[in-house]
């Protein structure tokens, strides 16, 4: 059976508000509400869109997970190989003891070659960034795949990034970590190899989350992605806690001795938990931060586009990283929360609604995340006059591109983020909000759950010459 009864199934959404406390739901009773999509204005998700099922068993030591995935994946263009990346095996992630291995995949069933691909890993990485599964038989499309991959990821220890495992305190944290498909409608396979620039370089097409299972000690908290559907009880002292979404990108989790608490903001059900290292703030303050930063974003780029926000703060990073529907953060100081939260959730609809190439066109999420943050906050274009002038034009470059600098992790940041913001607030002030703000949102509209390329900016903003004039100067646009 194709995918239309999960799909009903997976739009279910539970009417129940989450105490604190806690990370579940029961399943609602009542009649299926609308779908996310539905209840908020954003266009209807890709209908044909891949259908994943993942399933992570967590050790008791925090330490690994073993996981089990089945997509069902339709292609609109003529294939006869399938492509998945293993982004916990990149450098910075892979440098630090991270690593996901594939031990089995089977395609209808069927037990398939693997061909495991550096693509960009480190010569003494133990596996590659990109898996190629070559098809017994050509795909024409419409044909419907079924893949089954089992898999293991290795948490490195205190990470500062999207995988890890805590030594100081019982939390771990993995996002991205299983094999994603790396498919883009209308283009087929990205093939970008890895690099070591401290940035995200994903591509996604949205996709149905038809079940997300974590099984973990039942004395632990999860943090999932989607809507919460219930527990249940696993092997041993486990608990198997399960989630569903319509349409997201990414999958994100975190396990541990959380201090949780939830509520609702605007419509969205809002979920932060604190690990016990954190210091900085209680649940309480990073709900007020997360209410805030979200009701200014919703009024600068319309609803948001997700039912559940999944908030971890974990002690042992530094910064934030952004996952459709869910977000890591560090345990910051409030000065640098405040501006952090807003960029972060800026990134709902920038790569979450309205997707890229994170590692060909970076600028399109990180700009634009950036942007929303300053017009938030009332910032301008004071920095642009301080950076070097030989970093002021490579705002459209690919993350590739920042190797060659000494400090390729600043140059990156002070050009795509910083640059590029700059500009586009810029722009905005040159044109006037009303005007760059309803182009805007139609460039929201017009390529909700999809991947958009730069041509997708250019054709929104094609009415106000100004801004593309803008863009075009500091190297986003060609």
């Amino acid at each position: 059976m194709r995918a239309g009864r999960r799909r009903a199934a997976a739009a279910a959404l539970t009417g129940a508000v989450l105490l604190a406390g806690c990370t579940t739901a029961e399943p609602a009773e009542s009649p299926s509400p609308p779908t996310a999509a539905e209840a908020v204005g954003w266009p209807e998700p890709w209908a044909d869109r891949p259908v994943v099922d993942l399933r992570f068993d967590v050790a008791e030591d925090l330490e690994t997970v073993a996981g089990e995935e089945r997509v069902v994946f339709t292609p609109d263009l003529n294939t006869c190989v399938l492509v998945f990346r293993s982004w916990p095996n990149k450098p910075v992630t892979a440098r630090a003891g991270t690593v996901l291995t594939v031990s089995e995949v089977r395609v209808d069933g069927e037990p398939a070659e693997v061909r495991d691909v550096p693509a960009g890993a480190t010569d003494s990485a133990p596996a590659g960034t990109l898996l190629e599964v070559p098809l017994a038989e050509c795909a024409e499309p419409g044909d419907e795949i079924t893949v089954d991959l089992e898999f293991t990821v290795e948490l490195g220890p205190d990470v500062n990034e999207r995988v890890g495992t805590s030594t100081d305190v019982d939390a771990a944290w993995f996002a991205t970590a299983f094999p994603l498909l790396s498919w883009e409608r209308g283009r087929g396979w990205d093939r970008n190899p890895a690099v070591a620039v401290a940035g995200e370089m994903a591509v996604s097409e949205d996709f149905e989350l038809a079940s997300l299972e974590v099984v973990a000690d039942s004395r632990y908290e999860v943090l999932g992605t989607g809507r919460a559907v219930g527990t249940s009880p696993g092997p041993g002292d486990t608990t198997v806690h399960e989630f569903t979404a319509p349409s997201v990108r990414d999958v994100a989790v975190t396990v541990g001795e959380l201090d949780v608490q939830s509520a609702e903001i605007g419509g969205v059900r809002v979920h932060v938990g604190l690990d016990e290292g954190v210091e900085e703030a209680t649940t309480g303050e990073w709900l007020a931060q997360l209410e805030a930063s979200m009701t200014a974003l919703v009024d600068l780029l319309g609803p948001h586009p997700y039912e559940d926000l999944w908030v971890s703060v974990l002690s042992a990073q530094t910064s934030g990283i952004e996952f459709p529907g869910a977000v890591q953060f560090g345990d910051v100081d409030p000065d640098f929360r405040r501006a952090l939260v807003t960029h972060e959730l800026a990134h709902m609809w920038f790569y979450g609604l309205v997707g890229n190439n994170q590692g060909v066109h970076p600028w399109l999420d990180e700009s634009f995340a950036t942007f929303a943050q300053m017009v938030v906050h009332g910032e301008g274009s004071a920095s642009m006059a301080e950076l070097p002038g030989s970093r002021r034009h490579g705002v459209g470059e690919p993350i590739q591109y920042w190797e060659q600098f000494r400090r390729p992790s600043s140059a990156y940041y002070d050009t795509v983020y910083i640059v590029g913001g700059t500009t586009l607030v810029d722009a905005r002030a040159q044109v006037g909000p009303e005007a760059f703000d309803a182009a805007l949102q139609e460039y929201l509209r017009a390529n909700a759950w999809q991947v958009a390329t730069p041509d997708d900016v250019q054709a929104a903003f094609a009415g106000l010459p100004e801004v593309l004039d803008e863009l075009e100067e500091v190297g986003a646009l060609p």
